[in-house]
């Protein structure tokens, strides 16, 4: 007879059975071990591209490259300043000019559209459309529409506005799925004291969605700073012995740079190149490391 209070003793497992225990699945593993081969060989690639580069560029890692216009004769003494300050100049007023419209078109879509009205969807699709377009289709528009039939020229504003164009849907799906993550509650809870929906949308929502908008933001503009064919398309020479002045000055970006270096003959061209594919992905990294630490910074668990 048991005592109120006192242990209770398991079942006896009943003899000829034994108890269920984790089964051995060899798909599950085998895939595991497949993802974990895949992720090596990403690795181990990079590392190969990492180490390539970096000897094809040792002769020419030096202050010359940062301080030294490009030179077709003289190798040897040639630099990427122009390059560096046009790439500089282009993606800052890339960013001035589509982030803004970016971060309010995601606000529109996602708080005071109507889904069920046919021009709302109709957006939603062609924004999803249009950041898969390859990137020539934007520089043939920004050749044929700005540079031309708005007499814009192959500037410094035809080169913003284009890249603008691009990474502009990859900004608004981005910025979108941010501010989606937000609770509902947060959003509910404001209205009922009393704010009105901007009221909610600027003080409680933007601010809970600021770290998902600016890794998205910034992953955006890394991929507007490693572009080179629509700015091909657009005129940028690979020889400008001169910064950018406005925008309106003639340019020259990285990646254009090291595509006409590379087309050279001579081996001194080819160090050259791999030194600025360096300067690049040190500032892709970089941009890069910033939209973690801002990620990791000021996000928030619900």
């Amino acid at each position: 007879m048991s005592v109120v209070g006192d242990p209770v003793a398991p079942p006896a497992p009943m003899p000829g059975r034994r108890l269920a225990g984790p089964r051995f699945r060899p798909g599950e593993v085998a895939f595991r071990w497949l993802l974990f081969c895949c992720l090596a060989i990403g690795i181990v690639f990079l590392a190969v591209l990492m180490i390539y580069i970096l000897v094809e560029a040792w002769p020419r890692l030096d202050s010359r490259l940062w301080t030294n216009f490009p030179s077709i004769r003289h190798p040897e003494e040639a630099g990427a300043r122009s390059a560096i300050f046009g790439t500089i100049w282009v993606i800052a007023f890339t960013a001035l000019f589509c982030l803004p419209t970016g971060i309010m078109a995601a606000i529109y879509l996602e708080e005071y559209a109507d889904p069920d009205r046919w021009y709302n969807r109709l957006i939603e699709l062609n924004i999803q459309n249009l950041a898969a377009v390859p990137s020539i289709i934007y520089g043939i528009l920004g050749l044929g529409l700005l540079a031309r039939q708005l007499a814009l020229g192959t500037t410094v504003l035809t080169a913003s506005l284009t890249l603008s164009l691009l990474v502009l849907p990859v900004v608004i799906i981005s910025s979108r799925e941010a501010i989606r993550a937000v609770p509902q509650s947060i959003r509910q809870a404001s209205l009922a004291l009393g704010a009105t929906r901007w009221q909610t949308v600027r003080r409680q929502v933007l601010p809970a969605a600021v770290p998902g908008i600016a890794t998205g933001s910034i992953l955006a503009l890394s991929r507007a700073i490693g572009e080179a064919a629509p700015l091909i398309m657009l005129g940028a020479v690979t020889y400008v012995a001169f910064n950018p002045e406005g925008l309106q000055s003639a340019y020259t970006v990285l990646p254009v740079q090291i595509y006409g270096w590379i087309s050279q003959s001579r081996e001194e061209f080819h160090h050259l190149a791999a030194a600025a594919i360096v300067i690049l992905l040190g500032l892709l990294l970089l941009m890069n490391a910033t939209a973690i630490w801002l990620r990791n910074h000021y996000s928030k668990r619900w």
